[in-house]
């Protein structure tokens, strides 16, 4: 019979150490319970968080680009372009777990949360305990929504024009809302 055991991610707030609790699902879960192996999961969380950036990005970009050009009329909304956009949406909900994850464990964010009032004071801590977060998440609401509407359109122009609309609006959020390492917020972060 084979034993399972997982983890559930549990933030104890007085010293910022991660708990996990094991209840049979995943082997490794006593792995994560040390603070150094914890410190290598949110850095790995960062670095896998940030990578997939770049995949959405192109993605994203693939979309809209395309989008403005089916919008014209002369080309079809093949089974290449569902799957684009498909992919893009799976893409823009794995970056949303993710982010959720790393804001759930990020020190930066507890530091922020323990002090809301000096946070808003704060450029980076306010960027990365509300405008970050908020943003992304309405991007990918509008990411979500492109991919409904254009599901749902009767022709092809009207799906195309869905993704030029819906796409290009979370594009435009996206690109404001990633902490590039030239803003304040990114410094330090490199580009990966």
């Amino acid at each position: 019979m084979l034993v399972l055991k997982t983890c559930l991610l549990q933030t104890d707030y007085k010293d910022l150490k991660l708990q996990f609790t094991q209840i049979n699902l995943f082997p490794f879960c006593s792995l994560v319970t040390s603070p150094a192996n914890q410190k290598i999961m949110y850095i790995g969380l960062s670095h896998f968080h940030s990578l997939l950036r770049w995949i959405l990005l192109i993605l994203l970009i693939a979309s809209v680009v395309k989008a403005f050009m089916g919008r014209s009329g002369k080309s079809p909304f093949t089974e290449g372009d569902r799957k684009r956009t498909l992919f893009t949406l799976i893409s823009a909900h794995i970056q949303l777990v993710l982010g959720i994850i790393l804001y759930k464990i990020s020190p930066v964010v507890k530091s922020a949360t323990d002090n809301m009032g000096a946070a808003m004071k704060d450029t980076v801590l306010r960027y990365w305990a509300v405008e970050h977060i908020s943003m992304m998440i309405i991007a990918i609401v509008l990411i979500t929504i492109g991919h409904i509407k254009s599901k749902k359109a009767a022709t092809d122009i009207a799906k195309f024009k869905a993704l030029a609309v819906w796409h290009t609006i979370a594009l435009i959020l996206i690109l404001i809302s990633i902490p590039w390492p030239f803003r304040l917020v990114g410094q330090g972060r490199g580009w990966f």
